[in-house]
């Protein structure tokens, strides 16, 4: 897998991880970030390489730090 690609994939992973922990769907990550659900799925399975406004509306609507999206250590 390229470099590039597998920063897609583990970043998808990690929303996923993220939204999973605090019991929201998609849907409602959508809502609380003002993006689209089919969105948020696109970038969970790595079909999107998303935008640093979008990184930041999905971190503030998780109530994260931007940074704590990139922590990947427990990702395969």
């Amino acid at each position: 897998m390229k470099d590039e690609s597998r920063l897609v994939t583990l970043f998808g992973q990690r929303v996923k991880e993220l939204r999973n922990n605090i019991g929201i769907s998609q849907e409602q990550l959508g809502s609380l970030s003002g993006l689209h659900r089919t969105y948020i799925g696109q970038i969970e399975r790595a079909e999107k390489n998303i935008s640093l406004k979008n990184i930041e509306k999905i971190a503030l609507s998780l109530d994260i730090d931007v940074k704590d999206l990139f922590d990947f250590k427990n990702l395969k």
